[in-house]
């Protein structure tokens, strides 16, 4: 039996992160065909199907009818996907307090002055009821 090289897969998300970038460099919404030559060709155009359904199943990406395929727009940019995948984390642990206490004991100390200075900014915009928090009449104080 002769041993074979495995086959070199890249990084996790690194398709994803491509085909975003081609979008958002794009001057509007992109068909698969002009995501893959953006790409320079290196991915076959169902690759590039597969990749944008999965950003949309994500929300990473809208799209909307063009003859009989789709075209594909970024519906944040790149901070704000960010934004976005901090968030869903968070959201998936039970505990917050650790989780946040972790993160941010590992910020850099600008970044923690960054964050705190965002924070106290934060201070002085209008307050908006939290996810799954009711507000106006019959909300509780």
């Amino acid at each position: 039996m002769s041993e074979t090289s495995p086959v070199q897969r890249r990084p996790s998300g690194e398709l994803e992160a491509s085909v975003l970038a081609a979008l958002w460099a794009a001057e509007g919404p992109l068909s698969p065909a002009e995501v893959q030559n953006a790409l320079g060709g290196r991915l076959a155009r169902t690759t590039v199907t597969t990749i944008l359904t999965r950003l949309h199943d994500k929300g990473a990406v809208s799209r909307s009818r063009a003859g009989r395929g789709f075209v594909y727009s970024p519906i944040q940019d790149s901070a704000g996907l960010t934004a976005r995948r901090m968030r869903s984390e968070l959201d998936k642990q039970d505990d917050r307090t650790t989780a946040l206490t972790r993160f941010v004991s590992q910020l850099t100390s600008e970044d923690e002055q960054l964050l705190r200075s965002l924070l106290e900014g934060a201070d002085d915009a209008p307050k908006e009821p939290a996810a799954g928090q009711r507000s106006g009449p019959g909300a509780a104080p």
